[in-house]
């Protein structure tokens, strides 16, 4: 019986060969073990390393490969927005096209071959750090609004930027139909965008505002992540003549009407140059004191003005001008039109004007025996040259 039992156990463990044969199959299964349990020869690095924390946003993202090539690289935030990046190197790294985003944990895989195929795959994940001090961009115009042919894209920051390049990095503009949109500093805490020449009527303007994470200055990030868009209405171009006092409004090129207007006296006389309406005001109220002038005026109930620059000068309706429209020049640097106290006459001059422009529109001064306006004295970068607006 034991002589039995040892037969079967020989019979069921043996395989149905007892080795005694040419060994071909035997052979063949040994070669394919080896090919299954070969490893890549390929080295995939991460930096950051796994489970670091406070990431500088800039500069400590980094993947590379030796003893073999890249083939992918895949980094995400944990709400799966894609970090775009690049295999440079003929594929021996990869770093991000862009800086990241502050306080946000990130996942990386990457995977690379070796000369012979095989593949070799390496994860992290870190997280980046929250900064003590940030930064935001209050701009203009607002989302969703249109605008005048004149308006700028023009954002101004709550600290003073040290790393431009980066920030100009961050600002993606894309326009509806294509144009060249160039920026240009003012100082260190402004930055203004436009074309060459006024915007085409129609046009469809959206501005990525990706400053989370930018380092605008040592120890300084951007904690802003925000989409503009907004669309250029019809060309409304108005063209003061001092000499003249009167103002000739064109509509998409074409005169609507001619307005008798009042201008600067001597010792006050309006700025020369483009200018752009920044801010619409049904009724204001005008002190001289806000703008140097002591006590020479201060005028409660100002109606249908217009700002056309940061010092003071507005495009207004004036009730208290008697016959100086057309005749003589009697403001302290404003653009004067004849209107109604309350402005409750909408047929007046000052009223049709207000009612029919909007915020972007230009008004254009000449003749006048004071200089041209700053560029940026208001939103009126157009009275800099393309090629030093570019420079």
């Amino acid at each position: 019986m034991l002589g039995v039992l040892l037969l079967l156990v020989t019979a069921c463990g043996g395989g149905g060969d007892s080795g005694s044969g040419s060994g071909g199959d035997k052979d063949k299964g040994k070669d394919s073990s080896q090919a299954d349990t070969k490893v890549s020869q390929a080295v995939v690095t991460i930096a950051p390393k796994d489970g670091a924390d406070a990431v500088k946003t800039s500069g400590a993202l980094k993947v590379t490969a030796a003893k073999g090539k890249l083939t992918e690289v895949k980094v995400e935030d944990t709400k799966g927005n894609p970090v775009e990046g690049k295999i440079t190197g003929g594929g021996a790294s990869w770093t991000p096209a862009a800086h990241l985003a502050a306080s946000t944990k990130y996942k990386v895989h990457a995977v690379a071959k070796d000369s012979d195929g095989r593949e070799a795959a390496e994860e992290s994940a870190f997280t980046t750090l929250t900064p003590k001090n940030t930064f935001v961009g209050i701009f203009t115009p607002e989302d969703g609004s249109k605008v005048g042919v004149g308006m700028p894209f023009s954002v101004r920051f709550t600290r003073g930027i040290t790393h431009p390049e980066d920030i100009e990095k961050a600002i993606k503009i894309k326009t509806e139909p294509a144009v060249d949109v160039q920026g240009h500093w003012f100082g260190n805490d402004r930055l203004d965008f436009r074309p060459e020449k006024y915007w085409k009527s129609g046009t469809k303007v959206t501005v990525t505002l990706n400053l989370d994470g930018v380092e605008g200055r040592p120890g300084v990030y951007g904690e802003q992540a925000k989409t503009v868009k907004f669309t250029i209405g019809r060309s409304q171009v108005s063209t003061v003549d001092v000499k003249t006092k009167k103002m000739t409004v064109k509509r998409d090129g074409k005169v609507i009407k001619t307005i008798p207007v009042t201008t600067g006296k001597a010792g006050y006389e309006t700025w020369n140059g483009q200018m752009v309406i920044s801010e619409r005001l049904r009724v204001t109220r005008m002190n001289g004191e806000t703008v140097g002038y002591g006590g020479e005026y201060d005028i409660k109930d100002v109606p249908d003005a217009m700002r056309l620059s940061n010092s003071g000068t507005f495009i207004h309706g004036n009730y208290w001008g008697g016959d100086a429209f057309g005749n003589y020049n009697a403001s302290h640097g404003c653009i004067g039109l004849r209107d109604q106290r309350g402005g409750g006459d909408r047929g007046a001059p000052a009223a049709w004007f207000f009612d029919r422009s909007i915020v972007g529109d230009v008004v254009v001064v000449k003749n006048s025996n004071d200089r041209i306006i700053d560029p940026d004295n208001g939103l009126n970068g157009w009275n800099m040259s393309w090629e030093k607006w570019t420079a």
